[in-house]
């Protein structure tokens, strides 16, 4: 598996455009400011040296203060996985690249299905099962919404489904204060305590600032809940170009570093030094009927400039690639896919989320777009990779001994590296036509289906042990007990 590998090859802004993004942030905390309708984090900000409307509550930020708040923040933030030996942790920050599922859609996708269906809490057990078993997706965000769970049960049920299931780093939206304690709480029992949690942090959690320039009581609220447990969290921002940011890419990244900013600063302000990650959800609006679009190639050059920003203010950033607008799994969803995956992981996007599974505006997750995308996303961090150059990728003893006319398939230079060097692809095609139609002929997307079937078909995996099993359902309130079998 490659993941954490040093992206940044890739920069759409020039560092005087990124000056330039700045300096405009810095105009806007000082003289727009944000509408802050939490009472609590007005309270905070007033006191750390804001200036406050009440009526209005607008609260303008001066530039000392944005940046020294910022500057509490860590740079490096470790997102564990639970694997004996750490090799599923993602140490983001700086250009290196993780990619995996994004949330959270309200439609699933079986597969070798067209169609969609409203999705169920069993859907994200066996997405959870689905994102263990695929090697490129390097972290697991619950990526659907259950309907058949009521409002203040879903936080807990949610990360419970995922924890029981997958080895990966989770992370999730969250809906109320009391579910985010539950889920802690479900956490460090597993953990073994909640500083052990905070240590090892195998979950992390997203609460929205909304473009532009709104902090909302309810996600001020849920923020300043994770904060104050020391839970790595998100405060990611979705300015839409045309509709909720200026249409041009350079107004929309002013708008979503001055949101995501103001999520950073709160969350220094409620405990210093919380892992938090600069976060981006940014994309256009299709001026037709002013809905979001997921898959336009403005998205990932947008965040591909956001994760410049990001390492501009040396936080670790939480990105959006590899989504489409297409309904099915066809030509479409793969190019816009692959495009956007492509343009953030070279830029060095962190922590890019949404890059599997999705499709139809991000309102369907689908099982086999996870497989497809996986292959992809594969090939993506092969690029991320580059070309290697040293004295054993040179190989110029191998070529010396060979000479002209000669052949490389037998050195042992070749033996050696092809492994490695080279991407095996899992899902990919790569037979003659003869073999390929002596095999049935099989296309992408039905070939992906029997891998996510066969992946669905195996017996269930429990990754907590019995007795930890059996103390979440005695001590959590709300958790549905085919979870934790």
């Amino acid at each position: 598996m490659r993941s954490g590998l040093n992206g940044g090859a890739y920069k759409p802004l020039t560092p005087e455009a990124i000056e330039r993004i700045h300096e405009t942030t810095m105009t806007v905390f000082s003289e727009v400011g944000v509408q802050v309708n939490h009472e609590e984090a007005m309270t905070l900000f007033r006191k750390a040296g804001a200036r406050v409307d009440d009526h209005s509550r607008v609260v303008r930020f001066p530039r000392e203060m944005v940046m020294e708040l910022v500057a509490q923040a860590p740079a490096e933030v470790t997102l564990c996985g639970r694997d004996p030996d750490g090799h599923l942790d993602c140490t983001i920050g700086d250009t290196r690249v993780y990619l995996g599922t994004g949330g959270t859609a309200l439609n699933v996708q079986e597969p070798g299905s067209d169609m969609a269906r409203s999705s169920q809490l069993k859907d994200i057990v066996d997405m959870a099962r689905t994102v263990d078993a695929l090697e490129n997706i390097h972290f697991y965000m619950l990526n659907v919404f259950p309907h058949d769970v009521e409002k203040d049960d879903i936080d807990v049920n949610r990360f419970g489904a995922a924890l029981n299931r997958t080895r990966k780093h989770i992370m999730g939206g969250v809906y109320t204060t009391e579910g985010i304690r539950r889920v802690i709480r479900m956490a460090s029992l597993i953990a073994g305590s909640e500083e052990a949690l905070r240590q090892r942090p195998f979950i992390s959690m997203v609460a929205c600032i909304i473009s532009p320039f709104k902090l909302d009581e309810d996600y001020g609220r849920l923020a300043l809940e994770v904060a104050r447990h020391g839970i790595p969290l998100v405060v990611p921002a979705e300015p839409l170009c045309g509709a909720t940011s200026p249409i041009t890419l350079a107004g929309n990244l002013v708008v979503c570093c001055v949101d995501t900013l103001t999520g950073v600063m709160l969350s220094q302000l409620a405990r210093p030094g919380t892992p938090v990650l600069f976060g981006s959800v940014a994309s256009i609006t299709d001026l037709r009927d002013m809905k979001y679009l997921a898959g336009a190639v403005e998205m990932g050059l947008i965040n591909a400039g956001a994760s410049q920003m990001a390492q501009f203010y040396q936080l670790p950033i939480y990105a959006t690639a590899g989504m489409t607008d297409a309904k099915v799994n066809d030509a479409q969803a793969g190019y816009e896919s692959a495009l956007t995956s492509l343009m953030v992981a070279l830029a060095g996007g962190n922590w890019i989320h949404d890059a599997a599974g999705f499709i139809e505006f991000c309102m369907t997750a689908s099982f086999d777009k996870l497989v497809i995308d996986n292959e992809i996303l594969g090939m993506v961090m092969r690029a991320v990779e580059g070309i290697r150059v040293d004295d054993e990728t040179l190989a110029l003893d191998t070529i010396k001994a060979v000479g002209p006319g000669g052949h490389f398939l037998s050195s042992r230079h070749t033996r050696r590296n092809m492994r490695y060097e080279l991407y095996q692809p899992q899902l990919s095609d790569r037979d003659n036509r003869p073999v390929w139609e002596a095999a049935g002929a099989a296309d992408a997307q039905q070939r992906a289906t029997a891998r996510a079937r066969q992946i669905l078909e195996a017996p269930l995996q429990s990754y907590l042990p019995e007795a930890v099993r059996r103390q979440i359902l005695e001590e959590i309130p709300g958790i549905q007990p085919f979870l934790m079998e």
